[in-house]
């Protein structure tokens, strides 16, 4: 059984299912590599370096 297919935001790098980004609105790319799950933003060096304000998945490339 396969799982979700994530697509990857290419303006804000969010992980998503949809086509477009729930976050910025923007569109989204089946080709992507990496991802780094946020669990707190307001305490991770990671998110603080990638400009992520919200907590969640993101990819670390988006084509």
């Amino acid at each position: 059984m396969a799982g979700p297919v994530y697509r990857a935001c290419k303006q804000c790098n969010f992980l998503t299912e949809m086509d477009t980004c729930p976050r910025c609105g923007g569109q989204t790319s089946k080709e992507w590599q990496g991802f780094v799950a946020v669990i707190d933003f307001e305490k991770s060096e990671i998110a603080a370096k990638m400009g992520i304000t919200a907590n969640g998945r993101y990819a670390l490339k988006v084509r």
